[in-house]
């Protein structure tokens, strides 16, 4: 296993890199950078390294931050957001959305400028077709989810405010259905797992019940399972830490898979300078028998505890104390259907590791990795967990996040 704080790969200056990437046939993973979007070319003969880093710098006047949305079937273009000053998290800040091509790093145009609902309005998924958008805008304090053509035309809503606030979208593999948790719902107390049509016709309550936060509902490559996480918020007020579970998309099946909630759900890590988060979220292998799975060690705590008597709506109204830390993560492969666990990526003191991405063809995992006050680094490994190399630690040692996979 590599060291804890690995060595980067040459990183170029987006101005430098378009000559060299309209001839690079190699996979390529994109990633956020505190606010900036990062791409990591593999395999490029053209970098001693055998990777080169980059960093789009879109020209649009305004924008205090941007973020990485989904792919076209070409590979080549992705719809990428720029969000205007503020916290997003509140649904007031304006989300301006654009269609980027990788291979000529350039934004082509701004899209969804008609019939706009709400300021705040992310894209999940390009439907199949490439016609339509699934939007998450939040209205009146509830994000929903609409579908619209491109330009915005012809807006559909698909969840209304009765159906609560409601993302983490997922279309299931034969792009029929939708699976996608729910909460401020009147008769429920926390987060639920739904199914629906397309259209919102059908919806079915996959698992639901007091006391237990059911949180991010990932299609099994087949579309006959879901894998999800169950928070027991009462205990866990924080939501750091989760069990995972197993559910069919019509509600017949759900069964807990993992116990002692140890999988790191709400993660916060690095400095006060370099701090980042975001819901870590369990992956199916692409062969579908098994899903990571991010595995704590008893007793572990992170350099961000939680406080109860601070509000912590974005899971960073914390202070920071690292010299409390103490455990860590590994991460596991589970199957689901047997609860068998091999550790995959191995558990070291101090060491934090999370947010799996599987290459399509299941050749190579890419993941996260912190130490304790250390800013996120993005790791690739073989797909058996050999060879771990650490790509980089994002825009000037800031952390690099939230890696998908090109091809």
């Amino acid at each position: 296993m590599a060291d804890a704080l690995g060595a980067g790969v040459a990183e170029t200056p987006a101005a430098s890199v378009t000559g060299i990437i309209m001839q690079n046939t190699c996979q390529r993973l994109l990633f956020n950078s505190h606010g900036r979007l990062g791409v990591a070319d593999l395999d490029d003969p053209a970098s001693p390294a055998g990777a080169r880093v980059w960093y789009p710098r879109p020209d649009v006047p305004g924008m205090s931050s941007w973020g990485w949305g989904p792919l076209f079937d070409d590979r080549r273009r992705v719809i990428v957001s720029g969000y205007e000053p503020g916290k997003a998290w509140e649904g007031n800040v304006r989300v301006h959305l654009w269609i980027y091509d990788l291979e000529e790093d350039r934004l082509l145009e701004e899209i969804a400028l008609k019939n706009r609902p709400a300021p705040f309005m992310g894209c999940t998924h390009i439907l199949p077709g490439e016609e339509r958008l699934v939007m998450n805008p939040i209205i009146d304090g509830k994000q929903r989810i609409w579908t619209m053509d491109l330009d915005g035309s012809d807006p559909r809503e698909i969840t209304g405010a009765e159906e609560g606030f409601v993302y983490c979208v997922q279309i299931s593999p034969d792009g029929r259905k939708f699976a996608y948790h729910a909460t401020m719902l009147a008769d429920r107390d926390s987060y639920c797992i739904f199914v629906s049509d397309l259209d919102g016709g059908n919806r079915v309550e996959v698992t639901a019940a007091p006391g237990h936060l059911y949180f991010g509902p990932m299609w099994s490559p087949d579309g006959q399972w879901l894998i999800y996480q169950d928070c027991h918020y009462p205990d866990d007020p924080g939501h750091d830490w989760a069990d995972l579970c197993l559910g069919s998309p019509d509600g017949a099946t759900h069964r807990k898979v993992t116990t002692g909630q140890r999988q790191w759900f709400a993660t916060s890590y690095g400095n006060p300078e370099s701090r980042g988060g975001g819901s870590n979220i369990a992956q199916w292998t692409p062969d579908g028998k098994r899903v990571t799975y991010t595995r704590a060690e008893p007793g572990s705590r992170t350099a961000w505890p939680y406080q109860a008597q601070r509000p912590d709506i974005d899971h960073f109204n914390r202070e920071y104390y690292p010299e409390e830390a103490r455990g860590g993560t590994a991460i596991c492969l589970l199957d689901p259907f047997t609860g068998e666990e091999t550790e995959f990526i191995p558990y070291e003191s101090r060491v934090w590791n999370f947010r799996s991405a599987w290459s399509p063809d299941g050749s190579m995992f890419a993941f996260c990795r912190a130490g304790v006050g250390s800013p996120s680094g993005l790791w690739l490994a073989n797909a058996d967990g050999t060879g771990a190399r650490m790509l980089t630690d994002g825009y000037e040692h800031l952390g690099a996040d939230h890696p998908v996979w090109v091809g």
